[in-house]
This record gives structure tokens, sequence and C-alpha cells, in this order.
């Protein structure tokens, strides 16, 4: 529906922390106009120029607090993500990524959209791996987008 959509394309940049480029960083958004409360968002299959990046080296930034791993957001049952809120994701990989253009593969997963499912309670306990289409709500396939980085560094 919306996986077309979900990154924004100026977003790309390398993140650097203590003069060092420790990974990148991409804007995000929500597949589901209903939104999710983040203990229902599982990560994303991310892939960039042939490189993927598993859900570990991965974390979330969103509603102005700082980024979360998967494992964390796990326990945030109250707070939601809002269909048009942008997220921030983060992603470790030391050296980052070169300017210019880069091929980016991403698949969203959420665990749940519309209540009850009978994967609900396994997903619980035992969260399916980003990219397997298990947990991809409305982003079923693995969505490919162009994106270029422009600037070298973003600080935090």
């Amino acid at each position: 529906m919306f996986d077309n959509f979900l990154i924004r394309p100026d977003s790309l940049r390398n993140e650097v922390q203590d003069g060092e480029v420790i990974g990148f960083t991409l804007a995000v958004r929500h597949a589901n106009y209903r939104g999710c409360y983040l203990s229902l968002h599982n990560g994303y299959f991310l892939e960039v120029d042939g490189t993927t990046y598993p859900r570990s080296s991965q974390t979330f930034e969103v509603n102005g607090r700082e980024p979360r791993s998967f494992e964390a957001l796990r326990t945030a049952v109250w707070e939601h993500w809002d269909y048009d809120d942008e997220g921030l994701l983060h992603v470790a990989a030391p050296g980052g990524l070169a300017p210019g253009e880069h091929i980016v593969r991403l698949q969203q997963s959420v665990l749940a959209a519309y209540g009850y499912l009978p994967t609900d309670e396994e997903w619980v306990t035992n969260p399916p791996e980003p990219g397997t289409g298990a947990g991809s709500d409305k982003t079923p396939q693995i969505v490919s987008y162009r994106l270029t980085l422009t600037e070298p560094e973003m600080s935090r």
C-alpha cells in the first residue's frame, strides 16, 4: 500500500559520534494508516548495495526519544508510532556509506495490525526475522529504493 514511500528520499546520512563515522541513518514512516504501538514494531529487513544489516545492528528513534533497540521497544506497550510521524532508523556500520547513490532494499516488520491472529502468541516469544514476509503487515514485498548520500556526515 504505502511501501514505496516508507523512506524519505533525501534522508540517507552517515552518523558521526566523537569524530568517528559509526553508521548511517534513514528517515522512515509507518506503512499502516493506523500506526502501531511500538511494542509491535519488530524492525526491518535492510540491505544496502547487497550488504544485509540485521535487526541486531538497528536502533529506532521516534517520539523525541533516544534511539532504542527493537528488543527494548518490545516493552513500549503504551507508546504509539503515528502514521504521519517519521522515525529515524539508525544502523551500526563502522565507516558508514560512501557518498553517492545506493540501492536500499527494505521491508518493515509489524507483528499485528487488526487484532488477534493465530501467530500472535508465537510472535510475542519468538518474533519473526524481518524480510521473511512474516509480520510484514502492509509491506508484503521487499521494496527497492535509489537513495543518494550527499552529506558525508551527520553529528549527534
